[in-house]
């Protein structure tokens, strides 16, 4: 018999020097920068509210829960088994949980629900944490927050939305409205022909009971966002002109309204919530608002629709920011842990400071939406253009330093980071995408003379704190004091929304933060870069701030 050597057994997988999984935490109490957001907003009640949605929100089934509903993206059923029409999406019972949560929590309806300050700083705030664990749920959230000020044109035909929408809880199968605890409502503005310019759109809408505002439509819809809603806001020709409609899924008598799902969009990201083309093929709807006065009645939907753009990007760079610190703090490189490391600890203070001016910007924007009227009220819709230009543009970047920071482990699908860089682009094409944001601030200055002197009000109120801040200041009044052509309508809008951060950074956040700030981003190094920071800033101070441990 041959003499064989003992086999050696090498321990070859003992896992060493990884951090651990990101769960288990608060995702609002570790935020310091949204939690003495929300509270300098007079918004303290929110406290206990964004406490039980962040300790959710962070748990390792909710987190798991997110991941699932992009892995199983929702499926169009055309036909029943017997050729019926069904033009439905199914999902995922993830997405299904993930939804009640949502609604659970009043994401949908607590500006609306609640009469005293911070309303909508509850909507921004709550919308920010969830988006954390999952983005796509947060479409059909937020259109349905979006579409109470459309629906309040028409209350003689909406009261019954209104009143099961506001105080409602998540009911998904599709039924007459009134035989449901709680709506959610979508969005059909664009056709394929027109995009962005909604008047070339070729829907027509012919009366069937104008005493009951009841129409019949017939075209096509190029994005219909969360076609399982039970309602839509849409456009379509009168003989007035273009017109706001509310197309319900299924018709007070129980029918399954004309609306024909012709297939789902494959998108980037956002996989776990649908979107679809659509036809109507003689569909009901009501008429909302004044006939050939469409766009003004559904401007107000887009208006609120735009803080949940912009909410949502704040959530996507808070979960891509705590996972690059969670890798930094977990892992040591060259005998330091990594986010000792020199470089490492200057891309993660800038990227802190990044997010710190995100939040601010956010909240502030969320506070003017209070008002019904004057120069707040001016300020906000001026306000919520220049945040979601400027945060949605820098999300992509911000979301890709993040995973550098992580190597390897984060570019791999079992990280969140992928799917958090293929949302990243999202917030700035829904609703607008750059130029034609861009263009509404030139004509919000040009039209609305509070929007502008409210601006400046805020702007000039930190004067002579940071000699950067003053400079970038003047010059970019001298600018605003010329005529501002379309072609310069992107430089203006970016100018202006950094200047706007870096006030708020001013009035509001520690010295440290504040003046890291205006150096970077409005010095010579124009914070082109991240990791980029002068000389002199006080790294440890920004970094102390996003300590989660």
């Amino acid at each position: 018999m041959p003499a064989y050597a003992p086999r050696i057994t090498l321990e070859t997988h003992e896992v060493t020097n990884q951090p651990p999984e990101f769960f288990g935490r608060n995702l609002y109490r570790i935020d310091t920068a949204l939690c003495e957001a929300v509270r300098r907003t007079g918004a303290d009640w929110l406290d206990t509210r964004l406490d039980s949605l962040g300790e959710l929100m962070g748990s390792e089934a909710m987190l798991e829960a997110g991941a699932t509903a992009n892995r199983n993206p929702p499926e169009l059923i055309s036909f029943d088994r017997y050729g019926r029409r069904l033009d439905e999406v199914r999902f995922h019972p993830a997405y299904h949980q993930l939804m009640s949560a949502a609604m659970e929590h009043r994401i949908h309806d607590i500006a609306w629900a609640e009469d005293r300050p911070g309303r909508h700083v509850a909507h921004a705030a709550l919308l920010s944490v969830f988006t954390q664990a999952e983005a796509g749920v947060m479409c059909p959230i937020n259109m349905t927050y979006a579409a109470v000020p459309a629906l309040r044109h028409q209350p003689d035909v909406t009261r019954g939305w209104l009143d099961t929408l506001i105080g409602g809880t998540y009911d998904a199968p599709l039924r007459p409205i009134g035989e449901k605890s709680g709506i959610t409502l979508g969005m059909a503005m664009t056709e394929k022909q027109g995009g962005s310019d909604v008047r070339a759109n070729t829907t027509r809408a012919e009366p069937i009971d104008a005493s009951a505002r009841l129409y019949r439509l017939t075209g096509h819809k190029w994005f219909c966002s969360a076609p399982m809603s039970d309602g839509f806001l849409t456009l379509g020709y009168t003989a007035e002109g273009l017109s706001c409609f509310l197309v319900p899924r299924i018709t007070p008598d129980g029918r399954r309204n004309a609306i024909h799902l012709m297939r789902l969009k494959d998108k980037l990201g956002n996989k776990s919530n649908a979107s679809a083309e659509i036809e109507y093929h003689g569909a009901t709807g009501w008429l909302i608002g004044e006939a050939g006065r469409g766009v003004p009645t559904i401007i107000d939907m887009v208006h609120h629709t735009r803080l949940g753009t912009i909410s949502g990007t704040l959530g996507i760079m808070r979960m891509a920011l705590v996972q690059a610190l969670n890798h930094a703090t977990g892992r040591r490189v060259f005998q330091k842990t990594l986010i000792d490391q020199p470089a490492m600890r200057g891309v993660l203070a800038d990227l802190a400071l990044e997010y710190e001016a995100a939040v601010a910007l956010v909240i502030r924007v969320a506070t003017a939406f209070e008002a019904h009227e004057g120069p707040e009220r001016a300020f906000a819709r001026l306000s919520v253009a220049l945040a979601k230009y400027w945060l949605t543009k820098r999300n992509p970047g911000f979301v890709f330093e993040c995973m550098e920071c992580m190597g390897g482990a984060g570019y791999v699908e079992e990280s969140p980071l992928p799917r958090l860089y293929r949302e990243a682009p999202l917030n700035a094409i829904w609703e607008g995408s750059g130029n034609v944001i861009a263009l509404d601030v030139l004509r919000t200055l040009a039209k609305e003379p509070q929007a502008r002197e409210a601006f400046l009000a805020e702007c000039n109120a930190q004067r002579g704190q940071h000699g950067h801040f003053d400079a970038a200041l003047d010059a970019l009044i001298a600018d605003m004091e010329n005529p501002v052509g379309e072609a310069q309508a992107r430089a203006l809008t970016g100018r202006m929304a950094l200047q706007l951060q870096a006030a708020l950074l001013l009035a509001h956040a520690p010295a440290a933060i504040a003046k890291a700030f205006s150096e970077s981003r409005l010095g010579p190094t124009n914070g082109r870069l991240f990791g980029v920071l002068p000389d002199g800033a006080n790294l440890q101070a920004i970094l102390d701030r996003q300590a989660f441990e």
